[in-house]
């Protein structure tokens, strides 16, 4: 038996110019985490591998408000005007999930 649990899967179809946008803040980060990844390789001094973990975590944070913005002005919405009040609740776990 399957320990993971089965979860009904959502999608978006997501406008160019977001999927665009989204698509570049993560190739952003994970350039950045290559960045990293080489400079721990490479013996860096631990402050500087620090800064760069710093400007990671900004870029992902970046990526999640822009995610978070065009869910809560696209779906969100959307949802409540065809009476579909479970989004909120969904929005707000999600939010308690992002705020650990």
């Amino acid at each position: 038996m399957d320990s993971k649990k089965s979860v009904a899967a959502k999608t978006k179809n997501r406008p160019d110019d977001e999927l665009k946008s989204l698509t570049n803040r993560l190739n952003k980060i994970s350039g950045q985490i290559a960045g990293i990844k080489k400079m721990v390789e490479e013996n860096a001094y631990c402050t500087d591998i620090l800064n760069q973990v710093s400007a990671a975590q900004g870029a992902f944070n970046a990526f999640t408000r822009e995610l978070l913005a065009n869910h809560i002005k696209t779906c969100v919405v959307q949802n409540i005007k065809t009476g579909n009040k479970e989004i909120v609740d969904e929005l707000l776990d999600t939010l308690q999930k992002l705020m650990k």
